[in-house]
């Protein structure tokens, strides 16, 4: 008889564990937190460690976080901290991951199922700024990469658990303004149409790198930088939908979404997945200075915490990740590259949007309070694993 019930008791425990570590992995599976994350470039040899920028981004408070790459000593940092990571997939991968399944299985064994759920790694990026580029043959292999790389995450029961995206620039649109006129450029649409079918089937969204600043520095003439830096403008306004635009961020992204709509993909989010404005330029980026990057940056901030969508998809709230945690030294091309951004080198803020740098004394104590721990949004998980113990030492004390 005893040993029926304990038998018994050990299916209740099994069942209740197995139901929590189901609901503890389904906390990990949202692919983005609240409104506002971060991109975290490493071209640079002078930038702190890893483990360093989780201390930074875990006093920041920031919890999204997107990386370039599958880098394997950041994936080891972000372990057990609770920030939602999304790596990427770079495009020098997506032919041999276009044509190999298998190759496309084995990077995500070795660089997303190796790691997780210790390190929440909630989507694949799987290649940037592709359509629209210069290399025609990554234009072909995109949607046979991606299609790859998700029926690998399927396979190993993890396509509930990380989401499959990749980011669009500018280039990929005709007309931008007004924001309704906007429409895929023609080149693009052709390859763009497929995989937003396919992003549709498995619930992906459009993912969009939206530069204001480029978009001011190439027609300064004709743009109120204070449309471009969230200040007051008189702004634009757009007669067929008879919509009325303060700031041009919001802009690019309604533009976004008119061209889903005229593609057939209405209902699509929009996700900002780069943006930012530069710190220091060249002679010809006269833009590029720290007050316009503070202003840029402090407005944004102020602006996704509002937790409102656009114009356009005003129930739709903007979500975006800022591009960058720090400045990247060995990044080629003009000034205003290597000059994005929020933090120096050493850990020190560019300039105050209501941040704080890496501090002497470590700015995490070991014992968070409960309010500690929400901010990091880890208290569901926390609490989860607290509620396991209970119900193990419970139901073993009954045996």
């Amino acid at each position: 008889m005893k040993s029926r019930r304990r038998r018994h008791q050990h299916q209740l425990l099994f069942t209740f564990l197995l139901f929590l570590s189901q609901e503890i992995e389904l906390l990990t599976a949202e692919a983005f937190t609240g409104t506002y994350g971060i991109n975290y470039g490493r071209i640079a040899d002078n930038i702190p460690s890893p483990d360093e920028v989780v201390t930074l981004l875990r006093a920041a408070k920031i919890r999204n976080v997107r990386i370039y790459d599958a880098d394997h000593s950041v994936l080891e940092a972000f372990s057990g901290t609770g920030l939602q990571l999304v790596v990427g997939l770079p495009n020098g991968y997506l032919k041999d991951m276009s044509a190999n399944a298998s190759h496309a299985m084995s990077w995500v064994k070795e660089n997303v199922q190796a790691f997780r759920p210790k390190t929440s790694i909630c989507g694949i990026a799987v290649g940037n700024e592709v359509l629209g580029g210069d290399d025609y043959e990554l234009w072909e292999a995109l949607l046979g990469a991606v299609k790859n790389v998700y029926k690998a995450i399927s396979k190993l029961g993890l396509a509930d658990a990380v989401q499959i995206t990749t980011s669009h620039s500018q280039a990929v649109f005709a007309n931008s303004y007004p924001p309704s006129s906007c429409i895929f450029e023609k080149n693009a649409a052709q390859f763009m149409k497929p995989l937003l079918e396919f992003f549709s089937q498995i619930g992906s969204p459009f993912c969009l790198n939206a530069y204001p600043f480029l978009a001011y520095m190439y027609n300064p003439e004709n743009i109120d930088i204070n449309y471009a830096l969230f200040e007051k403008t008189k702004g634009i306004y757009d007669m067929k939908t008879n919509l009325h635009y303060d700031n041009m961020l919001d802009a690019q992204i309604d533009a976004a979404y008119a061209a889903l709509e005229d593609a057939g993909f209405k209902k699509m989010e929009v996700i900002v997945t780069e943006t930012g404005w530069a710190s220091r330029g060249d002679d010809n980026e006269a833009a590029a200075t720290v007050s316009n990057a503070r202003t840029y940056n402090y407005n944004l901030r102020k602006r996704l915490a509002k937790k409102k969508g656009t114009p356009l998809r005003p129930k739709m709230v903007v979500k975006a990740y800022i591009f960058a945690i720090f400045n990247e030294n060995l990044k080629s091309g003009q000034t205003s590259e290597r000059n994005f951004g929020l933090f120096k080198p050493d850990g020190s803020i560019s300039y105050d949007i209501g941040f704080h740098g890496l501090k002497s004394s470590s700015a995490d104590s070991s014992l968070l309070s409960m309010k500690a721990v929400q901010a990091q949004g880890l208290s569901k998980s926390y609490i989860l694993i607290l509620t396991i113990s209970a119900a193990a030492s419970f139901l073993f004390l009954k045996q």
